[in-house]
């Protein structure tokens, strides 16, 4: 087991609104971060060693971060913030351990895939 927090289809479902807001943010945030030229690996967060000489780290990287701290709190797991690409961990029937996948842009949860398959192996929710 991967994850110690699970969400049934429904409870995945019922989150979309809220993570549509926090991930498009997310986005909007690194593409800013992005055209200043700034490095989002070097805080600490994403193991970096400090602010890119600035001495403080710029108010959207902190905005970008608190927002992944709130995401990843709630169990959620964020795959690509450059795509708004986030799993919600899942247990199939069967036992097996998978991903709910959503990727922004897209209306619902639509696909799922394995923990080893990642996106590429992604299925349709009527397969699960």
């Amino acid at each position: 087991m991967y994850h110690s927090k699970h969400f049934k289809l429904s409870e995945a479902k019922s989150m979309i609104p809220e993570m549509k807001i926090s991930i498009s943010k997310i986005v909007d945030l690194k593409n800013i971060l992005d055209e200043k030229g700034y490095d989002i690996s070097k805080h600490e967060y994403f193991g970096g060693f400090g602010p890119n000489g600035t001495g403080k780290y710029p108010k959207e990287l902190e905005e970008l971060i608190a927002l992944i701290k709130d995401i990843s709190g709630k169990g959620v797991v964020i795959k690509d913030i450059e795509r708004g690409l986030i799993d919600f961990p899942h247990f199939r029937e069967n036992g097996e351990e998978v991903y709910l996948c959503f990727l922004l842009g897209e209306e619902d949860i639509e696909f799922w895939h394995s923990v080893k398959d990642g996106f590429a192996g992604r299925k349709h929710i009527s397969e699960l």
